[in-house]
């Protein structure tokens, strides 16, 4: 299999790359099948404003050590060997250390991923997030945090690796917004460093 690899400079210290085919349809399919039933799948609470919300998708995490974001705490949870050879394999392509995993399940369109930067003082001072695809494809959308108009917007398919480098997190905001068409279930593998 040939990798395509799609690079977008954000700006002069921020970039993504998009890998459309890093995994073969047969192998995201099975591993699709195999996540969606085997991860410890919950949905957590934010607090947002002091008010606490359900987010609008289910969320597992693994990793090292345990992590929080907006006032949810995920315990630390061995990876499975799916998953440490994803970690591998993804490391391999992409010259980047991670150790730790946040898995999004978007059950539907109504699911989503509102506006946000994955900077969590636990993932260090410049995050560097692997962010894999499996299941339905979703539209994924990055903004300048200084001027909301300047915007990229990708088609995140069936086994693609999205890597989201240098000063993406402190620069760019990201979301995986709703919507209307009828899709199926889509699962997210954000593989990062934590500390």
């Amino acid at each position: 299999m040939t990798t395509i690899s799609n690079e977008i400079a954000l700006n002069d210290h921020a970039r993504v790359v998009y890998i459309p085919d890093f995994l073969d349809p047969h192998t995201s399919e099975s591993l699709f099948e195999l996540f969606l039933n085997t991860l410890h799948w919950e949905q957590s609470t934010i607090t947002l404003f002091g008010k606490q919300h359900l987010i609008p998708r289910l969320n597992a995490w693994y990793g090292e050590m345990p992590y929080k974001y907006s006032g949810t705490e995920f315990k630390q949870r061995d990876f499975t060997a799916e998953l440490q050879t994803l970690l591998l394999k993804i490391q391999q392509q992409s010259n980047i250390t991670l150790n730790s995993v946040l898995a999004n399940l978007y059950r539907s369109g109504s699911d989503c991923m509102g506006w946000h930067r994955d900077n969590e003082k636990s993932l260090g001072p410049q995050p560097q997030i692997a962010s894999l695809s499996l299941g339905e494809t979703r539209r994924f959308v990055l903004r300048s945090r200084v001027d909301h108009q300047k915007k990229q917007v990708l088609e995140l398919g069936n086994g693609s690796l999205l890597l989201m480098l240098g000063d993406t997190q402190k620069d760019w905001e990201h979301s995986l917004p709703r919507t209307r068409k009828p899709v199926g279930p889509r699962i997210n593998l954000t593989f990062r460093q934590s500390y």
